[in-house]
């Protein structure tokens, strides 16, 4: 029991040091990575990028009749990407239109060192994930040059920053609604959606309408949050207290589980009859 204190003890300690990783972004330019909202600007559609084949195109091989949703993000995030890959997905499920019949989704990679053999497992992992039926033709996920990948950012308003020290991109999270033609519509921010907002936001791209913008609400997705510049001490507080309370849960549960198997594996020894006396050889 003294052992499996010190492990929790020992993961308390790790959870406690999370917020306080080493970083080499300076809050000045955390601050500046943001989701602008560019409503009507049109991206350039003759950017190429790689599909998951590998097979070099240009966004215009993804527009013309279609509204499409544009996600920037990159597949080896660890982070609020999958979690904004998922509310997407989650949200498309309760919708009655489906990818590749009535719209098209374009992922594009932010970091240039990813591989169309990465983009293609993703779109494996997120085809099986959706489950309906030709969605492989109108869900695409692509790579490129740092080059294409910045002006396709740029022209949405996606701010990121690579952190070389930790080896992650601080990036928002959202959404963006294109038309056709590839005029921004409309922007979603966070990692859930509301199915009968982004259905809307179809319909609306879908003739061409330009949206409104909406509330900034911008998750970053990095190990913290630029606030102001500084990190508030409440905010700090506050992740290593809920760091430590998911610890301190895991590790009790793996105790209860032990202490019930050892009472079943003992309860099972108890029940075992006996085993019989030998008899005493006849003189």
């Amino acid at each position: 029991m003294k052992t499996q204190f010190r492990i929790i003890f020992l993961l308390l300690c790790m959870a406690a040091a999370l917020p306080l990783m080493a970083q080499s972004l300076t809050d000045d330019q955390l601050s500046r990575i943001s989701f602008d909202q560019m409503l009507n600007a049109q991206i350039s559609l003759n950017l190429p990028f790689r599909d998951e084949d590998g097979k070099t195109v240009t966004l215009r091989d993804y527009f013309g009749q279609k509204p499409v949703v544009l996600v920037l993000g990159y597949y080896e995030c660890p982070m609020l990407c999958t979690l904004t890959f998922n509310g997407m997905v989650e949200s498309m499920n309760d919708m009655k239109w489906s990818i590749g019949n009535q719209f098209n989704v374009v992922h594009v990679s932010i970091n240039p060192n990813e591989t169309p053999e990465l983009a293609a497992a993703k779109k494996q992992t997120y085809l099986q994930r959706y489950g309906r039926s030709g969605a492989a033709a109108g869900w695409h996920f692509l790579t490129g040059d740092e080059a294409n990948i910045r002006k396709l950012a740029d022209e949405i308003g996606f701010h990121y920053a690579y952190d070389p020290t930790v080896k992650q991109y601080a990036h928002p999270s959202g959404l963006v609604i294109l038309t056709p033609e590839g005029k921004v519509s409309k922007y979603f921010f966070g990692v859930s959606f509301s199915a009968p907002e982004l259905f809307a936001a179809l319909q609306n791209a879908t003739g061409r309408q330009i949206g409104s913008p909406i509330e900034r609400l911008v998750l970053l997705c990095f190990h913290y949050s630029p606030i102001k510049g500084k990190y508030g001490a409440l905010i700090m507080a506050t992740l290593r207290v809920l760091a430590a309370v998911t610890v301190v849960g895991m590790a009790w549960f793996a105790i209860v589980a032990f202490g019930r198997e050892r009472k079943r594996r003992g309860a099972g020894i108890a029940a075992q009859p006996p085993e019989p006396l030998a008899k005493t050889r006849e003189a």
